[in-house]
């Protein structure tokens, strides 16, 4: 499956963007979706993430501000993101994992740069 990221930009502090993660399978074959983010000098850290029950997670930072959530007749999955602040500022990736036989195989897709400015 290929994962593509789109969405990103330059946003001032206070705004808003939704990323989008279209993926070229049926997303509903996933267990989890999720979002990821890196910024420069730091590791990559959970976002958010939702399973095919429709059942979310955020991370503490972004916990009110952003959603998740899954168009899966669109095989897509959103990022709504408001009252952005400058520590968003960063690399969202896409994820899709898949849970076979206990095992765990995930699928990653290209970055969007998403930065915010003060």
């Amino acid at each position: 499956v290929q994962l593509q990221a789109s969405g990103g930009g330059l946003v001032q502090a206070g705004g808003s963007l939704r990323l989008s993660c279209a993926a070229s399978g049926s997303i509903f074959s996933f267990n989890v979706m999720g979002w990821y983010r890196q910024a420069p000098g730091k590791q990559r850290e959970l976002v958010a993430t939702i399973t095919n029950r429709d059942s979310t997670n955020y991370a503490d930072s972004v916990k009110g501000r952003f959603t998740i959530s899954r168009d899966n007749a669109k095989n897509t999955v959103y990022l709504q993101m408001n009252s952005l602040r400058p520590e968003d500022t960063a690399v969202y990736y896409c994820k899709a994992q898949r849970i076979e036989m206990f095992k765990a195989y995930d699928y990653w897709g290209q970055g969007t740069e998403v930065t915010v400015s003060s």
